[in-house]
This record gives structure tokens, sequence and C-alpha cells, in this order.
């Protein structure tokens, strides 16, 4: 239950740190309970502020949970910050199973499907890309030198852009215009053509995923490699794939042949594997990859979209360039949308393990049985472990970013983050790379990093992916749409060349919390159907980077 006004927020009954809605003077008079008091110090909006006066070392409550301990005195109406609070989360136990769940009404969404490409196996995809994969980086130019062959003559290129900007400072410097005059030069923005031409209109692209891995690393890097890759090739988004093998690697063809029989064992996909040092020279090697590939594509434009009941959508959650509204507008809406999904039977993907730090314990007891609760407990632990026998705990997952606007501490950021995947049930728990094989709420061990979680997501499955973001944040993947959510609408006017829904009318108090959910929810249908690229899809943002465990936050 919150309670709030129009300038600050106790988002719940046990906080007594409570979040300016906007920028509050110093002097600003709180309503708490009965009681009226002043501020002591200015709080920006997002930040946050006590209701009582602390001691060093007493608890900071946020969300119900603890979130950290003040690192000195701070005095009742006082903005917390770096200075006075540190990190602190409650230690988490095997408890009692709490599965029950208020189930959200569904009605309006219950008989909606969308168009999907529907695979032998039963999934269906959003979309229908071919995939060029280097099995080890050996590979990458061999890769683009496919890239530089079939993306522009196949109709798949984006439009190129500033480049009548850069004509425009060719034109000046030839002219004799000093180093002063072009800096201060208006340029003109360009307008790209849009591509007509498309050779395979049923095809939505060839994705190119070039990586560092493959070999010279530790043998699980290349085992969780061919994992991954496995994902994105038996993905329900993808029709086949070509990939580019140089043959002495650590990440051998056979692992990821076998790791595509344990993801897929009915798998019929189009799969072109080359080894260069069987085949010898790099034209023999680029020629049979062009014949093959082009026979690929003929053989996946056959396919059609046709409609996919809602069950069909594994939505991955993300959140990145986060700030002090994410945990009460976008988040939130994600976890009300969570919620109707999982009643309709689909399945849902909660990721970065360093964001759910101190929120352990409900997330466990949610858990369908005490092993699954165990695997998520372990997973945690170890992960934080190794986190700091590297010399950074969990503690140090906030970026600057994250503390400028609010999120002070590892914990307060993950108290808001896991509000993404609201309150049903946990039905699996997964490691990386590993595939999400039951519907409903998934956790997926993966870090907080952006581009690397979302890549994971994509190879458990995800075939949507929804991500908040409060600074802003450009993050796509290849194959699957990703769908930006702006927590304040002063982001979307920013930036609104990456933001495709404003989460911001929470804030305002202009829509509930389930109004924006049931908005997001049309929009991803629409989405998912084909109707409507998001901004990610059309700057062509195709991030991919795989996870080298034990390195990233």
């Amino acid at each position: 239950m919150m309670s709030e006004t129009s300038s600050y927020l106790q988002i719940h009954p046990v906080d007594n740190v409570w979040v300016a809605l906007k920028n509050l003077p110093g002097g600003t008079l709180i309503k708490h309970n009965d009681d009226v008091f002043e501020l002591v110090t200015p709080v920006e909006a997002k930040h946050k502020f006590t209701i009582s006066t602390l001691n060093t070392n007493d608890e900071i409550y946020m969300y119900g949970v603890l979130v950290g301990k003040a690192s000195q005195p701070i005095a009742r109406g006082a903005a917390i910050t770096v200075n006075n609070v540190y990190h602190a989360s409650t230690d988490f136990t095997l408890g009692e199973r709490k599965t029950t769940w208020e189930k959200p009404d569904t009605e309006e969404f219950a008989k909606k499907t969308f168009m999907g490409y529907h695979r032998s196996n039963g999934e269906v995809g959003t979309a229908n890309y071919w995939l060029v994969i280097p099995l080890v980086f050996c590979e990458n130019r061999n890769v683009t030198v496919l890239k530089e062959a079939l993306y522009t003559r196949l109709g798949f290129e984006k439009p190129k852009g500033y480049e009548q900007e850069v004509s425009d400072l060719i034109e000046m410097y030839k002219a004799g215009k000093t180093v002063e005059e072009i800096l201060s030069a208006e340029l003109q923005q360009s307008s790209p053509q849009q591509q007509s031409f498309k050779l395979f209109p049923n095809i939505d692209g060839v994705k190119f995923l070039n990586h560092e891995l493959g070999c010279g690393g530790t043998r699980s890097d290349s085992d969780a490699l061919c994992g991954l890759l496995a994902g994105y090739i038996t993905h329900p988004n993808v029709a086949g794939a070509t990939v580019l093998s140089l043959g002495c690697q650590h990440a051998q063809t056979d692992i990821l042949r076998a790791e595509i029989q344990k993801r897929d064992p009915q798998f019929n996909k189009s799969l072109i594997v080359l080894e260069q040092q069987q085949m010898g020279t790099e034209n023999k090697l680029m020629k049979e990859a062009l014949r093959q590939t082009f026979a690929g594509l003929m053989q996946a434009n056959q396919l059609q979209r046709s409609p996919a009941p809602l069950s069909k959508l594994c939505i991955g959650l993300e959140c990145g360039g986060s700030d002090g509204f994410s945990g009460i507008s976008a988040n939130l809406a994600l976890g009300y949308l969570s919620d109707v999904m999982v009643a309709l039977g689909g399945s849902i993907i909660l990721a970065e393990f360093p964001e759910l730090c101190g929120v352990e314990q409900d997330l466990s007891d949610r858990c369908l049985n005490e092993p699954m609760a165990q695997r998520f407990m372990h997973l945690m632990r170890t992960y934080n472990a190794q986190a700091e026998a590297a010399g950074s705990g969990f503690y140090a997952n906030p970026s600057p970013g994250n503390i400028r606007d609010g999120l002070i501490t590892d914990a307060i950021k993950s108290a808001g983050a896991a509000k993404k995947g609201g309150t049903s049930p946990v039905t699996d728990v997964l490691d990386y790379p590993q595939k999400v094989t039951q519907p409903g709420l998934n956790l997926l061990c993966t870090p907080g990093s952006d581009v690397e979680s979302t890549t994971a997501e994509v190879a458990a499955g995800a075939n949507i992916v929804l991500f908040t973001t409060g600074l802003g944040t450009p993050t796509g993947n290849p194959i699957v749409p990703v769908i930006k959510l702006s927590t304040n609408t002063a982001l979307l006017n920013r930036m609104p060349d990456i933001i495709d829904i404003d989460c911001g009318p929470i804030i305002s108090g202009e829509e509930t919390i389930q109004q924006t959910a049931h908005r997001i929810l049309n929009y991803v249908i629409e989405v998912a159907g084909g109707n409507i690229k998001p901004k990610a899809v059309l700057l062509g943002q195709d991030d991919f980077i795989p996870w080298k465990r034990g390195v990233s936050l």
C-alpha cells in the first residue's frame, strides 16, 4: 500500500526514508502520520530523505526491506547520500514456500493473439532472421567479409546517416574555413533514404554475431559460448544459421551441436557449419558459405506469419541506466504485466542477479520447491563471492549515473529492479546460458551489465525484451525486438529517438500502474506481430556480448 502526496512518496509502511517526486528545497514541510516536519536539506527529485533521526549504523528501509545503514548520524528530514549511507542487506535462509498469489484480471487479453512465425517444435517467433556466427574470434574477419558481400545486395542494410553532414564539413574544409568556423557551423540534418528493395520479404534480416571468445580463455568460457550460440541458433526468431569455425579452437563444433541437441532434441533448422582449416583457402570457404547461405535464405523465406496465443510469448525483463523512479513507475508496470502474462500461460525472465541483492529471501520463498530455492540462493552466494574475490562484490554494482539519480546502494537499486518480476511464484531457476522450459516466472543468472544480460535473456528464449531506463540507453539485440520504457517523461522528451513508451504518467498521477501495464502489453502485441518496429530495431542497435563468467557485475 502506498501513501503519497504530489511531491513525495512513502513506498512501504515500514520505510524510514521516502522518495522526492520533484525537487524539494530545504524547509519543505513533510506530513508524517499526524506529525509535520521540515526538510533540513534540499532533496532532488528521485532521491530519498529520512523521516526520523538516524544514528550511526541505524538501519535504512525502502520497499519494506533493508537497503543500507547510516555511516554517520543523519538528522530527520535530511537527504541520504553516499556520504552518510553505506550498502547493507538482510541475509537469507531457506524459508517456507510462499507460492500463493492474487492473479490479475486477464479478460482484456485472454483472446488476443499475435502474428508470429511458427516453428516445428511448437515455439513461435516474433521475427524471422538468419544468423552468421563465428565459432571463434579468428573467424570474425570472414564473417565481416560475408556481411559486406550479402547485406546491401539482399536489401537488409540500414539507411546510412550523417553522410551529408560529412560532405558539408569537407566542403567547408576545401573552402578554407578555420577550425573555429567549422566547430561553430550549423550542420544540416540529412534524411537517409530508406531501401525499398528486399529480395526475401519474409526474412527480417541476416545478423552477424561477431565476438571475442572461443579460444585462449578458460574451457568453461568456451563451453558457455557454445551454449549461448546454441540458444541463438535454436531461438524461435531464427530460421537457420551459418557457422564459421577455424578448427583448432576450444569451442569445437561437436560441443556446439551437443548444446543444440540439449535445447532442441528434434532440431531440424538449416545449419551450415564450415571449417576453414579443412576447406583450405579463404576463397573456397567464402564461396561455399555464400552458396549454402543463399540456399538457406530461399527456404527460410517460405515461412509466413500466422496467429499465435499470447502464451507463446517469452518476455525478458531488463533495466539499464536506472534512476530513482525506476522502482516506482516502469518497473512496477512491468511487474503487473509479468503477472498478467504468467496468468495467461506465458513465460517471464527476471535476470541481473547482482540487482536482486537484498530481495533474495522473497524470491527464494516464492520458488515452487525447496531444491529450486536452494539453487537460487547458491547462485547468488557463489556469484557474489566470485565478485568479491575479484575485488568487487554486489555492493559495487550501482554506476555513477545510478548514484547521481538516487540509487545510492545496490540494495536500493535491487529492491526497485526486482519489482519487474511481479508477485507470481518462481517456476524455475536457470544458470547462464540455460534455456527456459517452464511457463511462468523464471530467474536467470546473468550480470547486471545491460548488453550481457540482454544477450543472455535472448539465448534463454526471450522473443521480446522489455527494457526500462531512467537515464537513457540505446541497447538492442540482433534477433529480438527490445522495447524501451522511460521511467520519467523528461527522458522521453530528451531522448525520443530511443524511447518507445513513457511510464512517466505514473509519477504524475495521470495513469495507474495497471493502465500503463495494459498500454505496454498492447504495444508488445503489435511489435510481436511485426506491425511496429521499436526504436532499437529502427536504429539497427544489434548489441551482442557473451558473458565471461566472474568478470562482470
